[in-house]
């Protein structure tokens, strides 16, 4: 099992910048990609940005030019940079680990962390 552990949420003003942390430990061979979710109150979640293995990566078009996902192989860590942040991006973003089909797919939630943007 994968175990995710987020951190770097916090209150920011509009323009400003926060960077989100997610450490991920247990049997980390079995990811094949993890990414950022976010779901604001009354709004379906979305996925925000992910990366592969590999390195491909993937961006909402709200996000695009603003927000950066990276990755540390030695630390086992994601990353979410997100600068630029305008008040519709406040939400709880969680972290989220793709599992290989071969070990049985299914995905890993962390806990989520609260951004909060004011005006």
């Amino acid at each position: 099992q994968v175990q995710l552990a987020e951190s770097g949420g916090g209150l920011v003003q509009a323009g400003g910048s926060l960077r989100l942390s997610c450490a991920a430990s247990g049997d980390t061979d079995c990811s094949s990609a993890m990414g950022w979710y976010r779901q604001a109150p009354g709004k379906e979640r979305e996925l925000v940005a992910g990366i592969t293995n590999g390195g491909s990566t993937y961006y909402a078009d709200s996000v695009k030019g603003r927000f950066t996902i990276s990755r540390d192989n030695d630390k086992n860590t994601v990353y979410l940079q997100m600068n630029s942040l305008k008040p519709e991006d406040t939400a709880v973003y969680f972290c989220t680990s793709m599992t290989r089909s071969s070990c049985g797919g299914g995905d890993y939630w962390g806990q989520g962390t609260q951004v909060t943007v004011s005006s």
